[in-house]
Formats: structure tokens, C-alpha cells, sequence
């Protein structure tokens, strides 16, 4: 007598072999039995005669550590089949800090992130894994986010981290691997990981490569004249070769400005992987993205943190500086924005507004609108870019983005912000949307791609006993239709739920069963 059986199925393992028939027998959080079951009963059978069996995919990059606080269920994550996401992405998270650093620096990422419950004991990875494990739908990995390093020895300020501040930032990193962080991350285009020297990282680096972590890096997108001579992707690089680490680089793909040009930007990489970096790489199937304003600005408007923010953008001084800076940097760029997220109920109107029709209509610039609307929400207010107006332009880069998942070192990151009525779709979509309408297209092996969505990322993060089907591993599960699995988010309906995806299992519960949310809560903090 087992938990449950899956009969039936054709098994999609996770390994890239070929698909095989096969019953899953499955008892508690484990597989027991892949093959024929025979006789052996059940207290429940589900039969998905016809349907793919494939272990749970794992979110290599999100941005959902208030979201998952303030919705447990994820029902954006569980209806595309997603099973595990790893945390504290881009530098951007919530331990190690102080109650006072907590508190200022969740209304600084509330763009982002949107604003967690302010009681939270947010002072180690320990205590940030316990307000996930057991408590939400999905399984958490936990990554020692930049930016609260930063912030718990230097404070938000401009100035270099250096001596003994490098020393306890070092050992808050090392505490935090011990205490079950897979890596690290910065994002170095967010403050203030932004303030970082090459020094800096590369000392931060050579501790997670001493504790066989992963280094996870998002480039300079922005502010890249901090990059010490060397362009943004290059930095990452020279910090993997002077420290040693694994490094992983975050939603490298082609953008409007380089479609089609996949093997000029993997020419650099290529040629530090065969003088020994040791490389992996994540992308999402969209041609743009979203984020929160404040990642345009420069560093002196946001050092000191959220009230100091606040104070500046009330100057008419530091304001008019601002906006000069917007609109010499970002250009007509600036408008080609939708709010996607705004905090409260008086400018909720905004969502999915272009800023050129919300700047329109009050009658400024757009820089003087973003200033404005930053303002009035404390900070609470994210974007999302607008999509070519090119078909072609759209088309080419999510043919880049199957090419890149060609590789064997790509994995899939939805860089999911699941907040307000007009998110990025790729909250709701993205992995539907590869093994759906796009692998259709190009014809890529649904095998391939299950890999690189499961045993892939599995192994690189180090989560023992998951990405694949086999006697013994956690029944982190998706059974989804190969003919019918389809994205149906869009930017118009953006929370859209995917199609064709029937059971979602989590440590061995149904999460989703008959395309219908079930309210398990059975997520652990892993590994």
C-alpha cells in the first residue's frame, strides 16, 4: 500500500533520454517505485494515460520573497509547473539584515518585490529559511543576497567595502552558506551592490568558492562606468577567473538591440570556459523585461536608502538633477514603459499604462511623471518594458533563446515578479510557453528542454534527490499534455493561466490536480 500511483504515463526523466511508458508509485515525499507497479494498491491512483510525466521544473531566477510571504499558494508558479525557486536573486533579499535595515530596505525593493509582513526575524539565512519552509506551495533555495551584506557593514552608502567591514561581510557570507545558502548574488546594476569594486567581489567570490557555492551575477546593465575598464560581462568574468567560483550569469539572451546575434555574444564566454571558468547561464523567452524605477537612477540619489530617497525626491534641487539624468540616459528609452505594479488603491489606475499616456495626461516630462509617481507610492511602484513593436524583431529573439538552450550550460530563469494586475507575463507563462508555441516552432526535443528545466539547474545549485524521475528522489512532479501545454499570458492578459498542464506535485502533494489548485502547502527550504 502506497501514498498514490501515477499510471500510465510516458516518463520524461529529467537526464535527457528518451521518453519511456511507465507507472510512478509514490510513498510520502518519494518516488518508489518508476516501472510497473502491478498489483500494489493505493490510496489514491491517478490515471494520465496519454500525458507526460516530468519531475518539477526549477525557477533559476525570481523575484518572489515577499510574494510567496504574502500569497503562500503561488498559484502563478504551481499552474505552470513550477516546483522549486531559488531566492535572493540579483543581490536583492532580506537576510542578513537588522529589523531597521529589514524594514528600510523591503520599502526600497517594494518596486520589485512589493512590500513582505515588516515582523519578520529577517537577521540570518536561518531564520529567512524558516518563513518558508513548510509554509508556502513551492520549495525555496536560499541564495546570500549582495546587497544586505552591503548593507549590514557599510550601510547604503557609496563608499568601499574594505577592512574590517570586508572581513564581516566575508563571514556574514560564509555564516550564511553554512546555515543553507547555495551561493551567492549581486546584481550590479541595483544598489548598493552597484557601489561594489572588482576587489570587493572577487573577495566576496573566493568565499563561495571556498564553500562550493554558486556565484549568481546579474551584470551592469546600469552604471556600467563602475566596471573598472572592463565592460559588464567581461567583470563577471575576471571575477570568476581571479576567485575560482562557479559562476552563473542571469537572463543572458539577445535583446531588440542584437537580435539574431547569439554567437557573438557567447564568443566572450566561450573563450573564458576553455581557460577554465566555470560557467552556467539562465534566460527567460520574452524580448524584454520589467524591474522597479529606481534601478534607473543614478547612486547618489538612492545612497542612504529609502528616506533618503524620499528627501530627494521632495528637493526641487536633487529632483531637477534627477530628472536631468533620466533624460540624458534614458531618452525617449524612458517612455517605452507600462506601470506594473503600483502599491496603492489612489493611482491603482496606472496599472498597465504606458508612461508616455500617464506623463501625457498629467502633463509633465516622463522623468518628472516617474519622480512623481515614486513619490506618492513611498517607493511601492515596479515597471515592465513594452515589447517591439516587430514581429520579426520578437520572433528572432525567442528563436535566440532555443538556441541557447541548445547548450548544455543554459538553464531556464522566469525572472518572475507576480505582482499587481499588469506583471510581466513571464510570471505565467514562460515555462509553458518553451515547451509549448516555441518548441512547436522550432522543433526542439521535449526531452532537451525538460533537462535544462530540471537536472541541469538541480545540479548546479546542488539540490540532492530532485530535477530527476528516479526510485528514491523527492516526487517533485508535472504531468502536462506534450500536445496541448501552451503560455496563454500575454501582455494584454498577463495573468493568464498556461494550458495543458493537468497535476503539479511538491515533496510528494498534489499542489494542482485536474488543472484545479488543490491549496497544498508541502514546500520545503532546500537543499
Amino acid at each position: 500500500m502506497v501514498d498514490l500511483i501515477i499510471k500510465n504515463g510516458l516518463i520524461v526523466d529529467g537526464t535527457g533520454a528518451p521518453a519511456f511508458p511507465a507507472d510512478l508509485a509514490i510513498e510520502g515525499q518519494q518516488i518508489v517505485i518508476v516501472g510497473d507497479v502491478g498489483s500494489l494498491s493505493a490510496a489514491k491512483t491517478l490515471d494520465v494515460n496519454g500525458l507526460v510525466i516530468s519531475p518539477g521544473f526549477i525557477d533559476t531566477h525570481v523575484h518572489t520573497d515577499a510574494a510567496l510571504l504574502n500569497n503562500p499558494k503561488h498559484e502563478s508558479a504551481i499552474q505552470m509547473g513550477v516546483t522549486t525557486e531559488v531566492l535572493g536573486q540579483d543581490g536583492l533579499s532580506y537576510a542578513p539584515l537588522s529589523a531597521e535595515n529589514y524594514r528600510m530596505y523591503s520599502q526600497y525593493m517594494s518596486g520589485l518585490c512589493g512590500m513582505p509582513p515588516q515582523d519578520l526575524d529577517m537577521s540570518s539565512i536561518t531564520a529567512f529559511r524558516t518563513h518558508y519552509h513548510r509554509k508556502c506551495s513551492v520549495n525555496t533555495v536560499a541564495l546570500v543576497p549582495h546587497c544586505a551584506i552591503r548593507l549590514s557593514t557599510v550601510g547604503f552608502e557609496d563608499v568601499p567595502l574594505i577592512g574590517k567591514p570586508l572581513e564581516d561581510a566575508k563571514s556574514l557570507l560564509r555564516e550564511g552558506m553554512e546555515q543553507g545558502a547555495v551561493g551567492m548574488s549581486t546584481g550590479l546594476g541595483f544598489f548598493p551592490a552597484a557601489y561594489s569594486t572588482m576587489e570587493e567581489l572577487v573577495e566576496l567570490a573566493s568565499v563561495v568558492a571556498e564553500m562550493n557555492g554558486v556565484f549568481v551575477i546579474q551584470y551592469r546593465f546600469f552604471n556600467g562606468d563602475r566596471a573598472e575598464g572592463f565592460g559588464a560581462v567581461a567583470e563577471a568574468l575576471e571575477i570568476a577567473r581571479r576567485s575560482g567560483v562557479k559562476l552563473h550569469i542571469a537572463h543572458y539572451r539577445t535583446t531588440p538591440n542584437n537580435p539574431g546575434e547569439t554567437g557573438p555574444m557567447m564568443d566572450e564566454l566561450d573563450r573564458a570556459v576553455a581557460n577554465d571558468v566555470d560557467l552556467s547561464l539562465d534566460a527567460y523567452p520574452y524580448p524584454c523585461g520589467s524591474t522597479m524605477p529606481l534601478c534607473r537612477f543614478p547612486g547618489w540619489f538612492v545612497e542612504g536608502g529609502s528616506s533618503a530617497i524620499m528627501a530627494r525626491l521632495r528637493d526641487p534641487a536633487d529632483r531637477a538633477r534627477a530628472i536631468k539624468f533620466l533624460e540624458e540616459t534614458n531618452g525617449e528609452a524612458l517612455g517605452h514603459t507600462l506601470w506594473s505594479y503600483i502599491g496603492s488603491e489612489k493611482n491603482l489606475h496606472l496599472e498597465g499604462v504606458s508612461w508616455f499616456d500617464v506623463a501625457a495626461d498629467r502633463g509633465t516630462s516622463v522623468a518628472e511623471m516617474m519622480c512623481d509617481v515614486l513619490l506618492e507610492e513611498n517607493l511601492e511602484c515596479g515597471l515592465a518594458v513594452l515589447p517591439p513593436l516587430s514581429t520579426s524583431v520578437w520572433r528572432q529573439i525567442e528563436s535566440d533563446v532555443m538556441r541557447l538552450l541548445e547548450r548544455e550550460d543554459y538553464m531556464v530563469g522566469s525572472d518572475s515578479i507576480p505582482l499587481g494586475s499588469s506583471p510581466h507575463p513571464r510570471a505565467f507563462g514562460t515555462y509553458p510557453r518553451i515547451l509549448g508555441r516555441l518548441r512547436r516552432r522550432t522543433g526542439t526535443p521535449l526531452e532537451q528542454l525538460i533537462q535544462r528545466m530540471t537536472s541541469n539547474p538541480a545540479r548546479r545549485f546542488g539540490l540532492t534527490g530532485r530535477g530527476e524521475i528516479k526510485t528514491g528522489n523527492f516526487a517533485d512532479l508535472v504531468v502536462f499534455d506534450e500536445a496541448r501545454i501552451n503560455d496563454q499570458s500575454s501582455f494584454e492578459d498577463p495573468r493568464a493561466a498556461s494550458a495543458g498542464i493537468h497535476h503539479v506535485l511538491v515533496n510528494g502533494e498534489l499542489a494542482l490536480e485536474n488543472e484545479q489548485f488543490t491549496g497544498a502547502i508541502a514546500g520545503e527550504a532546500i537543499p
